[in-house]
């Protein structure tokens, strides 16, 4: 069945649904191109909802478990009076694993997948963009790709899909993600191709901010150093003073093992007594200067976790540092303990790997 768009999309006017906000990156993407506005979020964490209502004003944030049917109503309710007609949002798929008993999306623990699905089908938005871990679409030889594909063709859907990787879009890190794109206009919309503009590094992202040691910063601080790169100048437009750059107060013994690891090194520094239980090379790692970040998680303030410790100084690097390499402007201000500040960057979409998102679902829509 072919569906008329043009009324809609001509007028490059995306009203957006996002569920599964979290703190916002994805939303934040999308609303730096012209034509795109997030009215509702939805997420069970109240911190992250906290954090994206303070960062979108004019959004309607509703923090509420989606697979309870008063939540579903409200948010069904709320996007219909917003006219919302396009829908994002990466809803967790946790079994994978048990293609074997023939579960698949009927999983329990995919539960909130299908209710993605159920907000789709009873919204019937013109669009929806899904963002999951790349290992959704190669699992088991395709298995869960192709019933995702199943489930939206039946409700009148056509999708395209790819993996993405933020380091091609301008983001200081390599980060692999899905990305589905689905349309009610049978000829699809496309994921875009990498950008061949220069490459950014961790330098360019975080050189300016090269001056704390350990539990120094405060959650509102003046700028210390002007901006050092390009890159650096984008994020700090319009931003006066500077938040969440507070470093963990590390323990004595983690601060003596920072100390022996040489500016950019790892944990080959070390006496093989003082490397822990952790079998990755990377834990205990630097970041390093001219490269792009590994994946920013949620444990980035750990040096255990990973190669997340600051390339010359003896520390984890802060949350305004993780939220540059995600591509976060530093206006925007995360809430909450250390813990959830954490949470909140590392399962963010990298905004600038979401803005060309838009931007292709845009250039297509007006090539329709």
């Amino acid at each position: 069945m072919r569906y008329k768009l043009e009324g809609i999309i001509s007028m490059n006017n995306f009203r957006i649904l996002d569920l599964f906000s979290g703190a916002g990156g994805f939303s934040l993407g999308f609303d730096m191109v012209p034509g795109f506005s997030t009215e509702v979020a939805l997420d069970f964490d109240s911190k992250a909802i906290e954090t994206f209502q303070r960062n979108f004003p004019n959004t309607t944030c509703i923090c509420g478990d989606i697979t309870q049917e008063e939540v579903k109503k409200r948010v069904i309710e709320i996007s219909r009076e917003r006219k919302v007609n396009m829908i994002i949002g990466g809803p967790p798929c946790q079994g994978f694993s048990l293609k074997g008993k023939n579960l698949g999306l009927n999983d329990p623990r995919n539960f909130l997948f299908n209710d993605y699905v159920e907000i789709v089908n009873r919204l019937k938005p013109q669009i929806f963009v899904i963002e999951n871990v790349k290992n959704l679409l190669g699992s088991e030889n395709g298995f869960f790709i192709k019933q995702i594909y199943e489930k939206f063709e039946t409700i009148g859907y056509t999708l395209n899909h790819g993996v993405l990787n933020a380091y091609d879009f301008g983001v200081p890190q390599t980060r692999e993600r899905a990305i589905i794109i689905g349309t009610l206009d049978s000829r699809g919309i496309q994921v875009p191709k990498k950008n061949s503009t220069k490459k950014t590094t961790v330098r360019d992202a975080i050189s300016d901010l090269c001056y704390l040691n350990s539990g120094e910063g405060r959650d509102c601080a003046e700028y210390l150093l002007p901006a050092q790169s390009e890159y650096q100048k984008k994020l700090r437009y319009n931003s006066y003073k500077l938040y969440n750059h507070r470093a963990t107060n590390h323990s004595k013994l983690a601060l003596e093992k920072l100390a022996m690891i040489p500016p950019e090194g790892d944990k080959s520094s070390l006496p093989k007594e003082l490397h822990g239980k952790q079998i990755f090379n990377s834990t205990w790692a630097r970041l390093i200067w001219d490269k792009p970040s590994p994946t920013i998680d949620t444990r980035f303030d750990t040096p255990s976790n990973g190669r997340n410790s600051h390339p010359i100084l003896n520390r984890s690097i802060t949350p305004r540092e993780a939220a540059r390499i995600q591509s976060f402007p530093d206006t925007f201000i995360f809430y909450g303990n250390k813990t959830s500040i954490c949470k909140q960057i590392g399962n963010a979409v990298p905004p600038l790997l979401a803005k060309a998102i838009a931007l292709q679902i845009k250039k297509q829509s007006e090539e329709f």
